[in-house]
């Protein structure tokens, strides 16, 4: 399966975000508290919060059950989030597994955490490299896209990741990997529990900061990295023209500290977004040897 088939999507997102988001996200913002008991809902970075994610959501689009063609070991799931909001998602089951069977007989799972303008039936048939190698693999919409319930809030997406990656890992898989890319780069970092105990871990092209955004500087992804950053990956393109090599230089200096891999790569753009198939493979090759590997 070509990712290429939704570059058009992701080159719009592109275009928008330097011609809208970047001059919104320049105003004055007026943060919320970032109070624990505070309704998941509320916005944490201001009232530009819910115009920015509306905008997003809108170009990642609606589902479409007929991108899962050719996927015959794909299934509807669902996560119900703290606050009652169910979302919907998909597995890819474990090459040689039943719906019966999860997880029982797999390897482990992947749970990928996708950027902020795309749906899981956009993306799941990428990843059936993990499936053939003996693992289960998951996709969710984020809340408030796709088939997903709730509102888009940043507050309320690191409180469904932190309970999804905490059910997945209640089910006693043997190997536990996360593939999160841009936005969802941010999502996981924030969501960072030391309980999570993951295997392996890749953060793609995600930015260092959201408080440069106006956002709580709780909510900077370089503040969540882990004491021990040994068993991640970090990428960076040095074409991406989403989240820049300055957006991430901080972040990536930071991992290093901590013991992550690091690679910065002159031929990469944004994840999706790689403006021939050969990059998009290489990308996707060091992903799989670095989550695969013995």
């Amino acid at each position: 399966m070509r990712p290429l088939r939704i570059r058009p999507i992701l080159s719009s997102m592109r275009n928008l975000f330097l011609a809208v988001l970047l001059p919104l996200l320049a105003l004055p913002w007026r943060s919320l508290s970032a109070d624990p008991t505070m309704n998941l809902e509320q916005s944490v970075c201001g009232f530009k919060e819910p115009i920015i994610f509306w905008l997003w959501s809108n170009q990642a689009g609606r589902p479409d059950e007929h991108r899962l063609r050719g996927l015959p070991n794909a299934e509807d799931i669902a996560f119900t989030s703290r606050d009652g909001r169910l979302l919907r998602g998909y597995r890819l089951r474990a090459a040689g597994q039943s719906t019966a069977d999860a997880p029982s007989g797999a390897r482990g799972y992947l749970l990928v955490i996708q950027g902020n303008a795309m749906l899981a039936d956009q993306i799941i048939g990428e990843f059936q490299a993990f499936a053939r190698a003996g693992y289960d693999v998951y996709v969710y919409d984020y809340r408030g896209y796709g088939r997903s319930q709730g509102k888009r809030r940043l507050k309320a997406m690191v409180d469904d990741y932190q309970g999804i990656i905490e059910q997945l890992n209640d089910r006693s898989y043997p190997n536990r990997l996360v593939y999160a890319m841009s936005f969802g780069g941010i999502v996981l970092l924030d969501a960072w529990r030391d309980g999570f105990d993951l295997d392996r871990v890749v953060v793609d092209s995600s930015p260092s900061r959201l408080s440069d955004y106006g956002c709580p500087a709780s909510y900077d992804p370089l503040e969540h990295l882990p004491a021990d950053c040994s068993r991640f990956l970090f990428i960076a393109g040095m074409q991406d023209r989403v989240v820049t090599p300055a957006m991430s230089r901080d972040l990536l200096a930071g991992a290093e500290r901590c013991g992550a891999r690091i690679m910065r790569e002159p031929d990469f753009a944004h994840p999706f977004m790689d403006h021939r198939y050969a990059v998009h493979r290489q990308r996707f090759s060091a992903i799989e040897q670095f989550l695969l590997q013995d």
